[in-house]
């Protein structure tokens, strides 16, 4: 029941090329979204042209929304020590809490430049994709042996050789989100054609919310922290974090539709 993981982050190196798992999963999360969301433009009579602009605008606000709340929520020390850092996202330290912000604010952008899409529409849609693509980021982080577990009770879980040298399983947290965000695509995919979003505006993407980010929150317990302040925290930055997506989602649950409606 121990698994042994120790898989090289890098696939190969041809030359002064040396592509890694991470990278190769956090493109296939944009590439997958884009053929998902060319289904549902399609099918909804718009346009290409409209969906490659959200497309840039998600990729340019997904990055730097992870790169930006890294460094807000568990390094602000750079902001004052080395500023120029900040946008060093090729030395690693993404937020998936600084991702979300970043999405919401490049649709928000899109729906400035494109009136005729409203956030509530937007926000249902890009829930479905956000799940997929939430599932390659985990997987990734397994891949990189980072984002890791706290020690189970020794008779089952990962053996993380590329951080303890000794025998030591941990909880595999990367698969427990992994695996969370692989049911909430199916989910919000089947309310999707059930027409839920038509029906019911923002109830998708409430529903998302609340249990993506709640069984963030549970996960946390068995993760162990990403940054030494966290041990001097009742809760940890991650939790705290999700608690505004929560009550988020809570509240386009309750009120059955966003404030922007298209």
């Amino acid at each position: 029941m121990i698994i042994e993981w120790n898989v090289d982050p890098v696939i190969l190196s041809v030359g002064p090329l040396s592509p890694r798992w991470y990278g190769v999963l956090f493109a296939s999360a944009f590439m997958i979204s884009y053929q998902i969301m060319k289904r549902i433009f399609d099918a909804e009579g718009k346009t290409m042209k409209q969906l490659d602009q959200l497309t840039i605008a998600i990729i340019a606000g997904t990055i730097l929304g992870a790169r930006f709340g890294h460094v807000l929520f568990y390094e602000p020390q750079i902001l004052i020590q080395d500023p120029a850092e900040v946008i060093a996202i090729w030395h690693g330290g993404l937020a998936s809490h600084g991702g979300a912000l970043g999405i919401i604010a490049a649709l928000w952008w899109f729906h400035k430049k494109n009136p005729t899409f409203g956030m509530t529409w937007l926000f249902d849609r890009l829930a479905i994709v956000a799940a997929i693509s939430g599932m390659c980021i985990r997987l990734g982080n397994l891949m990189n042996s980072e984002i890791i577990g706290k020690p189970t009770d020794g008779t089952w879980g990962f053996w993380f050789q590329r951080i303890d040298p000794l025998l030591l399983p941990r909880h595999p947290t990367q698969l427990y989100e992994a695996a969370l965000c692989l049911a909430l695509f199916g989910l919000t995919y089947w309310m999707y054609h059930r027409g839920i979003a038509e029906q019911k505006p923002g109830r998708i993407f409430g529903l998302f919310l609340v249990l993506l980010f709640f069984g963030r929150f549970l996960v946390e317990f068995n993760k162990e922290h990403q940054v030494d302040f966290e041990s001097a925290l009742p809760i940890d930055m991650g939790q705290i974090l999700s608690i505004p997506f929560i009550a988020l989602g809570a509240y386009y649950l309750l009120r059955g539709t966003g404030p922007t409606q298209a």
